[in-house]
């Protein structure tokens, strides 16, 4: 669609008819929207309505007005919609009422609000009561509008309504709301509108244009809800796309037990596996069955319900999923036996069930091996790596239930979540009990292993939710009677309380009671050669399909950061093509210590020499163990790059033993030496201190000492027959000079063992992890063979961080401001320090055209970073083991996103 035209000024269109839309204009009207309008378009039942843009909504974040040309549009659209359905909004015979909902382009179930029955007043309540032959749906309808409206839009806490509703359910003598009938809900009305009064100050609107006008405004706000931000900083959901605003005719499932309300997948969401999926619940509306408030039937009965709708309701899903060629999520109302289409979209997934929808499209021929590969992710493939419990281990059985999102976790109980926060913050795992969660929830969601609940089932809340973050869930169960005011579970005539461990399990839905031991998961053993791909474990026949295929189309090589033959060993199973990090520095830690103290603290060339004479030999067996593991691959082996305090005594510590020494009356020794020579060597900021080259060049024969360990172990190795191939990083380089002088060095101890340096046997480079150096890239390649990227520090000192300190200092209240949406440790700042790697690669490249690229930041195993040093035409990058096969899934894709 493009936006009109006047008279050669272009007219920016703030509202569409779902006619006017499809599925792919989703950034203008969201996802929900633009979803509505695809299936307008396919002739499906979808009610009549709009979509107010989201363009509309960042204008109004950005100025704190609502456009004012969009009331002009809303009112032709208004009248649209009153003609096409034959009735006006608060007319008093039988009115039009409407939804207000939120749509953003990436979904946020929850996260935002909605209003139903917008248009209702003392009037048409009226109306509706007579035309629909049922009050109680009536007064019903007009209660419910009063409670959303009052608690979205007016911001009244929505325990205030919670409270009456439960106060005139106790009066009736039942728990159960449909046993409220039209007078007692007519009541609640009277004691919602005073409530209303009482704390805002105002009478309930009876105009339904200013409902309208409210509540559109109010899901505007809603954008920038605690929930919201918090939901979009835990998936990484940009925070510039605004929500669109879809004005949808209003249909009924409360209307009677010939009505309802259900969601519907079209394969389940937890495994993948094709069949009829989701919930009903007779005589609901809107929010009811995500809520979990009442627990619903399968989906499966609606078939015995009402055969006509749920026939309609099949023949539907097949087309949807047909035309989206995937699974999909719908809401759907039935209206007096009538179906109607409220929602579609892709639907969340658990990441096993990603994997094996993937797959199972493709076998069914409606997507190709390379679709497939981009609707896996990495972060899914994490998932499928962590523990399960082991089937094998006593354990007490407490009930079972939904298993809404797969995973193992244990955990001791909490009943809020704020609980969940403060335990997680003391470092406690738990697991959030309630007897339904809702979007207030999120961050006790966020902050805890695993959720159980009392009601719900696979399409409420707290299950949507789960599935989309990754965390396991277990919903519906109904043997459980949770009480949150007395912080007790009560099942089978006992009595669990706040700070016992349970364990959930995600898959099977069982809760048991304490902690149950966990095993590998399949895909690791998989990964580790101890399951083979075609085991008969359709998981993992899938994962093994994918990532043969990632590897095929991928550009990227992976290597692995590891210090260790054990590690190595483990990294080549997993599939490294290499070590892109080592760092030799943790091979001088335990009882290596006091030699490289004694090296450091030397005061003359002997006690030197001595000190790596000593650590020579010990290097060298390091080398030959690591060269050993990685036979034929290329190991990049980074010479000593520590700040000097990570080997020295505390200061402190000497200090208060030297004080207390002298306090005695006894001779400190050893230790006075030991402190002054700290105390000399004391830097204020160690990060940006005597490291990196600057130790090589001020230490005489500690870089040569090294490089004699690792040529000797190479030739050696070389002898027995294998293929050794070390490359040699000098680190903190930050002036060409530096570089010149070191590699100096290294070629002429090269040279004294009898091997070559340079382009020749082993390769001589430098860590890129200071701007400087990334600025200066065309004169640092005259003296390097490759580059390797330390976004680590690179991103420190852009940043000026310290990543020691600033994470656990303030990094917290920069995500709830909204300056990082995510860590810049964790995710590649691509404007700033992703500016210095692109320039670093082109500025080197262009020096030497064939200069190896690589990076061995944390970020080597970011899924997004990976992404972008595709994009920046690195060679390869680097990661810690356990995250190889998501960097080569990553890599695959990155290499399918870029065609």
């Amino acid at each position: 669609m493009h936006p009109p035209e006047t008279q050669g000024v272009t007219v920016v269109k703030l509202v569409y008819d779902f006619a006017e839309g499809n599925k792919d204009m989703k950034k203008l009207l969201g996802g929900k929207g633009a979803n509505l309008a695809e299936m307008t378009n396919l002739g499906l039942p979808v009610p009549p309505g709009f979509t107010i843009t989201a363009d509309a909504c960042r204008a109004y974040l950005e100025t704190g007005a609502v456009p004012a040309e969009l009331a002009d549009e809303i009112d032709k659209h208004v009248d649209l919609l009153q003609q096409r359905m034959g009735k006006k909004l608060g007319q008093a015979d039988d009115p039009l009422l409407v939804s207000v909902r939120s749509g953003a382009a990436v979904s946020m179930p929850g996260m935002m609000e909605t209003v139903l029955n917008v248009g209702l007043n003392d009037d048409s309540v009226n109306g509706l009561a007579h035309h629909s032959g049922n009050p109680r749906f009536a007064w019903d309808a007009y209660r419910r509008l009063i409670q959303m409206f009052g608690k979205t839009v007016l911001g009244m806490d929505g325990d205030v309504f919670e409270d009456a509703i439960e106060a005139a359910k106790q009066a009736k003598g039942t728990r159960n709301d449909l046993d409220l009938d039209a007078d007692d809900l007519k009541a609640l009305v009277e004691t919602f509108k005073q409530a209303v009064h009482d704390h805002t100050g105002r009478e309930f609107p009876q105009d339904p244009r200013t409902q309208m006008d409210l509540a559109t405004e109010a899901v505007f706000r809603s954008w920038n809800s605690d929930r919201a931000i918090l939901y979009r900083r835990q998936e990484r959901i940009p925070t510039d796309l605004g929500t669109a605003v879809n004005i949808c005719s209003m249909v009924f499932g409360n209307l009677g037990m010939d009505s309802g309300t259900g969601v519907a997948f079209t394969r389940d969401p937890s495994t993948g596996q094709p069949g009829v999926y989701g919930d009903y619940l007779q005589n609901a509306q809107g929010e009811d069955v995500v809520a979990g408030i009442r627990n619903t039937v399968p989906l499966a009965d609606l078939e015995q319900i009402d055969k006509t709708s749920y026939d309609d309701l099949m023949a539907i899903m097949a087309k949807l999923e047909g035309h989206y060629r995937d699974l999909c999520d719908i809401e759907f109302t039935v209206e007096r036996g009538k179906l109607w289409m409220l929602q579609t979209r892709v639907g969340k997934r658990t990441a096993a069930a990603a994997f094996r929808i993937a797959t199972s499209l493709v076998d069914e021929g409606v997507i190709d091996t390379d679709e497939a590969l981009k609707r896996v992710k990495g972060a899914q493939l994490a998932q499928l790596m962590f523990p399960r419990f082991d089937a094998d281990a006593k354990t007490d059985l407490i009930t079972k239930a939904i298993g809404a999102s797969p995973g193992a976790a244990s955990g001791k109980v909490v009943f809020t979540s704020a609980a969940a926060v403060e335990a997680a913050d003391r470092g406690e795992k738990v697991i959030l009990v309630r007897r339904e969660t809702n979007p207030d929830d999120l961050h006790g969601m966020i902050a805890a292993q695993g959720i159980l609940t009392s009601r719900g089932g696979k399409t409420s809340h707290a299950a949507v939710v789960a599935r989309g973050m990754g965390k396991t869930c277990v919903c519906g169960a109904e043997d459980l009677d949770v009480n949150v005011a007395q912080g007790t579970i009560k099942v089978n005539g006992t009595v669990m309380e706040a700070g016992e461990l349970i364990s959930i399990d995600g898959t099977t839905g069982e809760v048991f009671r304490g902690e149950v031991p966990v095993v590998p998961s399949p895909v690791v053993q998989y990964f580790e050669g101890a399951l083979a791909p075609n085991a008969g474990d359709e998981l993992v026949a899938s994962v093994h399909r994918l990532m043969t295929h990632a590897d095929e189309v991928r550009r990227l090589g992976v290597r692995t950061n590891a210090d260790t033959a054990d590690d190595a060993t483990r990294a080549r199973r997993f599939g490294a093509e290499g070590i892109g990090l080592c760092r030799t520095e943790h091979m001088f830690l335990g009882e290596r210590r006091e030699s490289v103290e004694r090296l450091i603290l030397a005061e003359t060339d002997t006690d030197r020499e001595a000190a790596l004479a000593e650590l020579e030999p010990l290097q060298r067996g390091d080398f030959l163990e690591l060269l050993g593991a990685m036979d034929g691959l290329p190991v990049t082996i980074r010479l000593i790059d520590p700040p000097l305090h990570e080997f020295l005594p505390s200061m402190e510590e000497l200090a208060v033993k030297v004080a207390v020494a002298r306090e005695r009356g006894e001779d400190p020794g050893h230790d006075a030496a030991l402190f002054a020579a700290v105390q000399r060597l004391h830097e204020q900021n160690p990060m940006l201190g005597l490291r990196g080259v600057r130790l090589g060049l001020v230490i005489p024969g500690l870089f040569a000492m090294q490089v004699r360990a690792i040529a000797s172990a190479a030739v050696e190795l070389r002898a027995e027959g294998k293929d050794p191939r070390p490359e040699i990083m000098i680190p903190l380089v930050g002036a060409v000079q530096e570089l010149h002088l070191a590699r100096d060095e290294v070629e002429r101890v090269l040279a004294e063992v009898g091997v070559d340096g340079g382009l020749g046997e082993i390769p001589i480079g430098t860590m890129i992890e200071l701007p400087r150096a990334a600025v200066i890239a065309d004169q640092i390649a005259e003296a390097a063979d490759f580059f390797s990227f330390g976004t680590n520090d690179l991103t420190q000192t852009t940043w000026g961080f310290s990543r020691d300190d600033v994470e656990s200092a303030f990094f917290s209240r920069y995500l709830e401001k909204g300056i990082f949406a995510v860590s810049p440790f964790e995710s590649i700042d691509r404007e700033g320090v992703g500016a210095l790697v692109r320039t670093g690669a082109d500025r080197g490249r262009a020096t030497k055209p064939d200069l190896k690229l690589g990076i061995c930041g944390e970020h080597g195993g970011d899924p997004d970073s990976i992404h972008f040093f595709h994009d920046v035409g690195l060679d390869y990058v680097s990661c810690s083991p356990f995250r190889i096969p998501v960097a080569r899934l990553e890599a695959g894709r990155a290499a399918l996103a870029s065609e």
